[in-house]
């Protein structure tokens, strides 16, 4: 409660009514008590308002404008409003100034009303209380109340004692003047209801069903009956001119006109629509602003209006000047309801779309089109038809279906302008938002777009799988697959599954396959390409089930010319047997026992094939070898022999070596680390980090308790290393960071099995004993290295060449026996032994024999062999095996000799060595050869 200096107040709280003599209505009120303290204003209070949020009160006094805040009453500002002396009501003090304080809908303008000496309406910035522009003047005395429209504040009416009351638009433009009889103390709005054109219920329901005959009649009809009714004649008006009778439409609008302008323009509006229908666009303007003179209070009415000017002028060709115009009327008042402008826009846009795609322009149906889908107007499939009525009296439009319409039509256009994807989103987007209804109506239209955009879309497709541009194809096979309704098109799910593992989009191609089989489970086309993309996700095992499937389904088909493709493909059975044979030709030249450098287990030859029959590279090899073209490429076997890569190792044994029944199942890798353990350990390391899966070290990769298997290695060792994807070397003597010449200077150089391992091999690494590179050379073969090989050659004085190109076989043999004279062994029989691999040689091995018999059962063999008697070529003492041959190789340390063969000196005379030939040497003065018997 505000508090004036009136006595008023306390009167009323010292003597309150006697609540008996109450009336019921006035007894409720009675109850109602202050709240809080009173506010003290200073001076009289003539008006009181709340702010819209309620935050603030704002009280008129005589003297200035205090605003309050609500719920504290302390005073947040002030200021003094009208500046004038003078009194806004005649019979009140001169000091009266401040009466009427409406606010402004959203709460930040306050207006105030002035007195007979400054008659204004004045607006203040409710954020600053400074005025904002100039005064709205236009009454000669006081303002006595003002209001303003609920809801956007556009209008603001004004009574003054001038008996005139004054509408104004919101920033103090005069747009209606209304005289009064008398003085008024209040102004207010009313909310006018809309009012339907052609309200008669049975005229209206005719001309909305298109009987325009009928409405007509009755329309005539009612002017037969009261000739002064300009109603009718407006209505009728309207109905000529959607006969294209523009002459009767124009005489029944002004004499409607004659008789009475309607309130509502429409009689104004009737006349601009015929005067356009005669081409009389000027005038037909003229019409439209006086119409909406008629309606500027009622401001649904005012933008109803200019959105009929708008219909008008566009059907008149005026395209631009409708679209400005509705473009203002949406932007110019946000604050109004302007959905039917945006609904006139959008039917608008629909017929300039319909008419370009008429013309074969699609690309532009599509965009004017898509402009009116996209309109909030058409958000949905709302009931404009039931609100707007009217555009459906006055211009025959068929709201009811323009939603569909609009849809039908982008749809079309799209798919006519070469747009398949853009037409199969658009149709995408219609019937995810469509109700049952609606896609019922439209299921002859939808069958037809969806058979005409999939065949294009296909065609497309199949153009672009076909030239390998597989993301094409697969957007064009996405857009086609999506836009069936029950997607039963297994040729499009099989084509898009091709696309997508083109790019090996596995997963995706994989989907798409599947559904192949959904589609058509009887048909090997789905299995085939199923086959394919599980090949890709590297799930073998059910590859090659599906794989097996796919087979009978060709062979259960119907169809002949589908059964005979079942002739390019090999069973799986077929494929087992080509990889099984690929694999023991691969083994026959690898060790017999093999470290798997990946778990760290010792694997006999049975363990090998089983671990390659569980890996991934022989399901992969299974499950995409399909045909007899693929047995016949040689993938197989390139497969085979790259899981098998082994690594040997060379090095000289030292005084613990790890043995086989110290590693025999167990884990390399978790055995205590200590010297040759270590050196196990270290080796698998290197060639695992290298990449390969199988390693293999003569201490404890050979059964020496077996004997077959002794006999085997031994002669099959150089073989071995010669198959060896790579022989490391560890020099156990050579120190981390040794310069050139450490390896020369290494006592592996002097070993006698070390002879093979080097010149085997076609690769060799050599290792310091930390196990870092010799040299720090990275090169991944080390014979390839000029600086290794050098000094490899002035370590064994064998020619660089020759230990890169060397070839096992008797050739040369007498100088393969000085390169191996001044190797030593531990055991005394591997002084021959470990050179059965240089000469190709295959003997048994007899450990206790002696190194003498198994020198000369070696040399024995070479001469019987190659008929070489430069094997003969010796100097020391004669074996007790045969006196013809040395009893040590280091007899072959002097360089060879050039004699005569014995196939030279005694033709056609079979040679053996035999226990005649008791002695055999060389004189030391020449060359001349002596055989004594």
């Amino acid at each position: 409660m505000a508090e004036s200096s009136s006595s008023g107040t306390e009167e009323l709280a010292n003597h309150p009514p006697n609540p008996s003599k109450l009336t019921p209505l006035a007894e409720l009120f009675s109850r109602w008590n202050s709240t809080g303290d009173p506010i003290w204003c200073g001076s009289h209070v003539r008006c009181v308002q709340y702010s819209p949020s309620g935050e603030l009160l704002v009280i008129a006094t005589e003297a200035n404008i205090q605003i309050y805040n609500s719920r504290t009453k302390k005073r947040v500002a002030s200021f003094k409003g009208h500046k004038s002396w003078m009194t806004s009501f005649a019979w009140m003090p001169p000091s009266i100034i401040n009466i009427s304080l409406p606010w402004m809908p959203d709460g930040t303008r306050l207006l105030t009303g002035g007195s007979d000496s400054n008659p204004t309406i004045r607006e203040w910035d409710t954020s600053t209380w400074e005025q904002v522009g100039n005064p709205w003047t236009g009454h000669s005395k006081c303002i006595l109340a003002i209001a303003v429209t609920n809801r956007a504040g556009t209008f603001v009416a004004s009574a003054s004692d001038d008996n005139h009351v004054r509408l104004w638009l919101s920033g103090g433009q005069t747009v209606a003047i209304f005289k009064h009889s008398s003085l008024m103390f209040c102004v207010t709005f009313a909310t006018v209801p809309h009012t339907k054109i052609l309200a008669i219920t049975t005229a209206r329901k005719a001309c909305i069903d298109g009987d325009l005959s009928t409405t007509e009649e009755l329309l005539t009809q009612d002017i037969n009956t009261d000739p002064n009714n300009h109603t009718s004649y407006s209505h009728r008006s309207s109905v000529m001119a959607r006969t294209r009778d523009w002459d009767r439409a124009f005489n029944d609008a002004i004499k409607s006109i004659s008789i009475q302008p309607s309130l509502t323009g429409y009689s104004y509006i009737s006349k601009g629509i015929a005067l356009c229908g005669k081409g009389h666009i000027p005038d037909a303007r003229a019409a439209f602003d006086v119409a909406s003179m008629y309606v500027t209070v009622a401001y649904l009415y005012y933008v109803l209006h200019s959105a009929y000017k708008a219909i008008v002028l566009f059907g008149a060709d005026q395209h631009d000047e409708a679209n400005l115009l509705l473009k203002e009327l949406t932007t110019g008042c946000p604050n109004t309801d302007t959905r039917a402008c945006h609904i006139v826009q959008a039917y608008l846009r629909v017929q300039l779309g319909i008419k370009a795609f008429d013309s074969a322009r699609h690309d532009e149906a599509a965009e004017h089109i898509t402009t009116a889908v996209n309109c909030s107007a058409l958000s949905s499939e709302s009931d404009i038809h039931h609100i707007y009525e009217d555009l459906v009296v006055l211009f025959g439009w068929n709201l009811k279906s323009l939603w569909l319409t609009a849809h039908q039509k982008r749809c079309d256009a799209f798919l006519w302008a070469g747009r398949l994807q853009d037409a199969v989103i658009s149709y995408r987007h219609m019937m995810d938002t469509s109700d049952d209804i609606t896609k019922a109506n439209c299921l002859d239209w939808s069958h037809a777009f969806t058979e005409e955009c999939s065949a294009l879309i296909l065609t497309d497709g199949d153009a672009a799988l076909a030239a390998s541009n597989y993301d094409k194809a697969i957007d064009l096979y996405l857009y086609s697959a999506v836009i069936k309704l029950d997607c039963t098109s297994d040729v499009v799910f099989a084509n898009r599954s091709k696309a997508k593992s083109g790019k090996m989009l596995w997963e995706d191609a994989l989907l798409d396959a599947q559904k192949v089989i959904e589609l058509n489970p009887s048909s090997h086309v789905g299995y085939q390409f199923t086959h394919a993309a599980l090949r890709g996700v590297q799930r073998y095992d059910e590859a090659i089930d599906t794989f097996t499937i796919m087979l009978s389904k060709l062979d259960d088909a119907p169809e002949a010319q589908i059964r005979e493709l079942r002739q390019q493909y090999v069973c799986v059975s077929e494929v087992e047997d080509a990889i099984k044979r690929a694999v023991w030709m691969e083994l026959e030249y690898a060790p017999l026992r093999l470290l798997s450098t990946s778990t760290g287990f010792l694997c006999d030859r049975a363990a090998q094939i089983q671990t390659f029959k569980t890996s991934a590279e022989y399901k992969e090899l299974l499950s995409f070898t399909t045909t007899d073209s693929d047995l016949q490429t040689g993938r197989i076997t390139d497969v085979v022999a790259t899981y098998f890569r082994c690594v040997l190792l060379s090095h000289r044994w030292e005084e613990t070596e790890a043995l086989l029944h110290d590693i025999q199942g167990k884990v390399v890798y978790e055995l205590n680390g200590l010297g040759g353990i270590a050196k196990l350990q270290s080796f698998c390391k290197v060639a695992r980090d290298a990449g390969y899966r199988w390693a293999w070290m003569d201490t404890c990769c050979i059964d020496k308790r077996s004997n077959t298997e002794l006999q085997e290695s031994v002669n099959s060792m150089s073989v071995w290393y010669s198959h060896s994807a790579l022989t490391i070397v560890y020099l156990c003597d050579v120190p981390p960071s040794s310069q050139p010449g450490a390896l020369a200077r290494s006592v592996w150089n002097q070993r006698g099995w070390t002879f093979q391992e080097l010149v085997a091999p076609e690769v060799v690494v050599f290792y310091q004993r930390d196990w870092s590179l010799y040299l720090d050379d990275r090169s991944p073969n080390h014979k390839e290295s000029p600086a290794i090989m050098k000094e490899l050659e002035d370590a064994t004085g064998i020619d660089a060449r020759a230990l890169v190109t060397f070839r096992p076989g008797m050739s040369r043999a007498r100088e393969k026996l000085q390169w191996a004279s001044k190797r030593i062994t531990t055991v005394q029989e591997d002084v021959a032994y470990s050179l059965f691999g240089i000469f190709g040689i295959t003997l048994p091995v007899n450990y206790g024999e002696k190194k003498q018999n198994a020198l000369g059962r070696l040399l024995q063999e070479i001469v019987a062999r190659s008929g070489d008697i430069s094997v003969l070529d010796w100097i020391g003492q004669p074996s007790e095996f045969n006196s013809c041959l040395p009893a040590d190789i280091i007899s072959y340390t002097t360089t060879p000799r050039t004699i005569l063969s014995f196939y030279q000196t005694f033709v056609n005379l079979p040679l053996t060595i035999t226990g005649f030939c008791h002695s055999l040497v060389l004189s030391e003065s020449d060359s001349d050869l002596a055989v004594w018997e």
